[in-house]
């Protein structure tokens, strides 16, 4: 139930880069609309001719997604345009703490929830009752591998990650009877400016096409929870799994990362 090969509506935020473009090029074909917003317009456009040129219709929009009310007025109105099939909260920014350790402050830390928690709940709440209503249509949410385990290199990143992960495993089982799908997607390190950011090690990154392909089609399975790569997805998973004490000391002697 909720398994759709060939969504003809979809809905991406934070499209205008990384996973969010790739996403919507992966996605652009004839026949399809593509709903997309960023706050950069300039490079909004440029995907949107890329998947113009595929045959995809597409409709941007140059949205602050902390504006909680711009943001859900427009996925509304997308809806009632034509129903969304498939909608991504992508739309995400990361922190960390200072070059000597410096906590994160409060005033950085909250803009960070306002985007990485807040705007992606706003973003797909207004559709939960009509997918429901039609019995169809999909729901992905990007988390991170880093919603395993807390890291203190970047302690609110995590924690806007594991609330995203927390939530999509929870509406999942909320909405899977009535025929909308739910998938976390838990990407590790990703080629992108919010990769690049980060200051340690970034094992086993690979690029924004190649995530955006295994995202594709881990949807397409319905897939509960889509993590990759591989070997760091094993990796978060065991200290997950490890005594608090132990995977303490694991992290205070590598250099451990993470994306999205």
């Amino acid at each position: 139930m909720g398994r759709l090969i060939n969504p003809r509506h979809v809905l991406i935020t934070g499209a205008s880069g990384g996973i969010g473009a790739a996403l919507a090029q992966a996605y652009a074909r004839d026949g399809v609309l593509l709903s997309l917003c960023a706050r950069n317009l300039v490079n909004l456009q440029q995907v949107a001719n890329a998947c113009e040129r595929k045959g995809a219709r597409v409709n941007i929009n140059s949205i602050d997604v902390t504006d909680i009310d711009a943001l859900q007025s427009w996925v509304l109105d997308r809806d009632a345009a034509e129903p969304i099939d498939l909608v991504i909260a992508n739309a995400g920014k990361t922190l960390n703490v200072g070059p000597n350790g410096e906590e994160e402050s409060w005033a950085d830390t909250k803009a960070l929830l306002s985007i990485n928690v807040d705007s992606a709940l706003a973003t797909i709440i207004p559709l939960i009752a009509p997918m429901r209503q039609r019995r169809r249509g999909q729901i992905a949410l990007v988390s991170s591998l880093a919603a395993y385990r807390g890291m203190a290199i970047t302690p609110a990143y995590c924690a806007s990650k594991a609330a995203v992960k927390a939530y999509g495993e929870a509406l999942r089982g909320l909405v899977a009877a009535e025929g909308v799908a739910v998938s976390v997607i838990c990407p590790g390190f990703v080629d992108s400016d919010m990769s690049r950011e980060f200051p340690g090690r970034k094992p086993f990154m690979i690029n924004a096409d190649q995530a955006a392909m295994i995202i594709l089609k881990g949807l397409a399975r319905n897939r509960p929870r889509i993590a990759f790569p591989f070997p760091l997805n094993l990796g978060t998973w065991l200290l997950a799994m490890l005594p608090a004490s132990l995977a303490d000391f694991i992290l205070q002697h590598i250099s451990y990362g993470r994306s999205r």
